[in-house]
Parts: C-alpha cells; structure tokens; sequence
C-alpha cells in the first residue's frame, strides 16, 4: 500500500506516515466482495458504506469501505476505572474504533487528530474508540495520554490481548494503527489499515457522510 505524496500531511504525522505505510501489511480485504448482493443481518448498511467510498480521498484515501457491511467482531475490554467493557455498553451510535500502542509510532502520531475528532463530532451519535493493546507496563500509556493532553478520549485497554487479534482477523490486516467504522446497529463500515489525519476536512468529510450529514 503506496500513499500518494500529494496527500501526505506536514509534519510529525507525514513521517508516521510515510513510515507507517512502509511497514504496515495490507493483509487481506475481507470485505471487499464487488459484486455480491447485499444480504444478511447487515444488508441494512451497504447503501451507508456505498455513500461513505467517494469520501475515501485525500488523508483517509487508505480507508477501505466495504461493499458488504458485515457484522463486528465482539471486542471486550477494559474501561478507564478498569471494569469490563464492550462495545455494546457504548450505546446505539457510530463507533471508529482504533487499536494504539505506545511502541507503535504512526499510533502516536495520530492519536492527537482522534483526540480533536472526538472533541469536535463526538457526541450521542458518534464516538471515537481507542483501545490500546498492551499488556505489559499498563500504567505507560494512560501516563502517555496525560503527557500529550489527549483529553477527549475515553482511555480503554485490553490488557488480556485478545481485543488485536480479533479485530485485526476482521479486518484483514497485519500491522497497527488499524481503524474500524462500526455502524450504531453493529457493522463494519470499512476499515483503514495504517494512519490517518482523522480530524481534518477529508477524515472530518468522511464521518459526516457516515452519519447522513452530507459532505
């Protein structure tokens, strides 16, 4: 996967980038099966996944929409006071969910853009979902969080590992950041493996057309 330089943004994340893009597998796009009917207990998400592809462009140009939406994979986690948690326990809304680690460069160069999406379009009808992946060291990246203001997101953790795995099976990808667009009834949008400038006008463009605000 080759980002287009014209896309790249200035700065600490345009390395991440570049970087990230160099070293993050593409895997296998599960969703993506062009031609097949939409069908199914997700069927009801296609026509969204069909308006949000043209918004795939610029600095989310990597985010893979999937023609057919299919049900997320069922992620438990740990919530900021450390109680179990899920999506579920979140609520009817869209959901992006990203999986972070400390050791992960693009992770932490795109965590401040998810910070600003949150504060900017999150609400009632959209969260942004950051679970970090470590299981060791588990005081470092809510420490981490705190040292670089990230002040809009909720800090969730899987420290027991199996949040990576699954999420990563779903969506067909091999390296981390990796980012899923869930619907409020449960199904993936689409994914973007690798990271992105979640809170500018195109990231921006892209959730708003997901909730049926218009470009």
């Amino acid at each position: 996967m080759r980002a287009n330089p014209k896309f790249l943004i200035a700065g600490g994340l345009a390395a991440a980038l570049l970087g990230g893009l160099a070293l993050y597998g593409t895997g296998s796009n599960l969703g993506n099966l062009v031609g097949v009917a939409p069908s199914g207990p997700c069927a009801q998400a296609a026509p969204v996944a069909a308006r949000i592809a043209p918004h795939a462009r610029g600095s989310v140009a990597a985010f893979e929409a999937w023609p057919t939406p299919r049900p997320a994979p069922a992620l438990s986690f740990k919530g900021p006071d450390g109680a179990p948690s899920d999506l579920s326990a979140l609520g009817s809304k869209l959901l992006l969910v990203n999986l972070w680690a400390t050791w992960c460069a693009p992770c932490k160069a795109e965590m401040p853009a998810l910070d600003r999406l949150q504060a900017e379009l999150g609400g009632d009808r959209f969260q942004v979902v950051a679970i970090n992946v470590e299981t060791r060291n588990l005081d470092k990246p809510p420490a981490w969080f705190k040292a670089n203001a990230i002040a809009h997101l909720t800090y969730f953790g899987d420290p027991e590992g199996k949040v990576l795995p699954a999420l990563q099976s779903a969506a067909g990808s091999t390296g981390l950041p990796t980012t899923m667009l869930i619907d409020p009834k449960g199904c993936v949008l689409g994914v973007m493996k690798g990271p992105a400038e979640w809170s500018g006008e195109e990231g921006k463009g892209l959730i708003r057309a997901a909730l049926g605000q218009g470009a």
